[in-house]
């Protein structure tokens, strides 16, 4: 599954980081939060076809167990983290935003030691020590408007940050459900708001171009970032997911012309090599796995995924994803914090 969960971190990344351009160019007719929630809903719609398949899980999001986690994912990740990035957006160029936004890893690594039992290690925190060193050289290129979009975005991160940890910690649910959920709650919340501050109507080709946006570079880069996030943990989903900026920068300077700074390539660079350090694993001790109980996109190509399918439609060869138990076990591997790594250590 790691080669699985790496690529689906990287596509994810490339889906959000088209996003950022493609909303510079949409404020110029939106405001902040009709924006947000255009490009929510779009999310949401987009998992529609999924969720006709397995809408029962839906109820399970709010469930007594993930009550608190979908309400935290819904406010953080889908109200708080998509305004406070596109109020930043406005005062400052977005080549210089989308390389900010992986203050978002920081965000998720120091959350993830402090509260959600993520062990990094050696390699990891190397990887995140580079993504903040790329963030700050980006920063001396801007100035003090900049100084006021990077503490916006550095917000909107944090936002994320535990969004990333509630959604990678969900369990008895697919990703599509989670996103379809985040996306139609914080979409309609965000879209009523934007409405009734505007005096203007929308014109229906900015909203279809939103919608589209939002699908895409929401809806699916979840799904993705999620799919990764529950096989290599939270903060090294969020360091594949940082490859974003790549993209976001090119495409900045394609639409915008935006000026070209020698910080820029210094932190792309930075950027570049966080990711190839993080796939050096290290984390290696006995643990012990308690009998357990879930649903997530998985192989039987590990020692965690022996079970038998009544479903004869299951292929076991290939990724999918249902409910499965798990049974006691005690062992030593090298191992991410996954859904079924989250274990203290002596």
């Amino acid at each position: 599954m790691k080669k699985t969960a790496i690529i689906a971190g990287l596509l994810s990344g490339f889906l959000f980081g088209v996003a950022t351009p493609f909303s510079k160019l949409l404020l110029a007719h939106l405001n902040s939060f009709q924006l947000a929630g255009l490009l929510y809903l779009g999310a949401g719609i987009a998992m529609i076809p999924s969720i006709m398949k397995t809408g029962g899980q839906i109820k399970l999001l709010f469930s007594k167990s993930n009550l608190v986690r979908t309400s935290g994912i819904i406010l953080f990740g889908g109200l708080l983290g998509p305004l406070l990035l596109l109020v930043g957006l406005r005062a400052a160029n977005a080549a210089s935003v989308s390389i900010w936004l992986n203050m978002e890893l920081v965000a998720t690594a120091v959350l993830g030691v402090l509260f959600f039992k993520d062990s990094l290690d050696k390699f990891t925190w190397i990887g995140v020590i580079l993504t903040v060193f790329a963030g700050v050289a980006t920063s001396f290129g801007e100035g003090v408007s900049g100084l006021t979009s990077a503490l916006l975005i550095t917000a909107a991160c944090f936002c994320w940050g535990i969004d990333n940890h509630l959604t990678a910690l969900t369990d008895g649910a697919t990703p599509q459900a989670v996103t379809f959920v985040k996306g139609l709650m914080a979409g309609i919340v965000n879209l009523a708001i934007g409405v009734s501050i505007s005096a203007s109507s929308i014109a229906f080709n900015i909203v279809a171009a939103a919608l589209i946006v939002g699908g895409f570079s929401y809806g699916f880069s979840i799904v993705l970032y999620v799919i990764s996030a529950q096989n290599i943990g939270a903060t090294r989903g969020q360091i594949l997911f940082a490859t974003a900026p790549l993209w976001g920068v090119i495409l900045s300077y394609i639409f915008f012309q935006d000026s070209f700074h020698w910080t820029h390539v210094i932190s792309l660079l930075l950027l570049i090599l966080a990711v190839v350090v993080i796939n050096m694993i290290s984390h290696k001790h006995q643990h012990t796995h308690e009998m357990l109980e879930h649903i997530h996109y998985h192989k039987h190509n590990d020692e965690h995924h022996d079970h038998s399918h009544d479903d004869e439609s299951i292929n076991p060869a290939k990724g999918h994803s249902h409910m499965h138990t798990h049974q006691s076990l005690t062992h030593t591997h090298p191992h991410y914090p996954d859904l079924h790594h989250r274990h203290k250590h002596e």
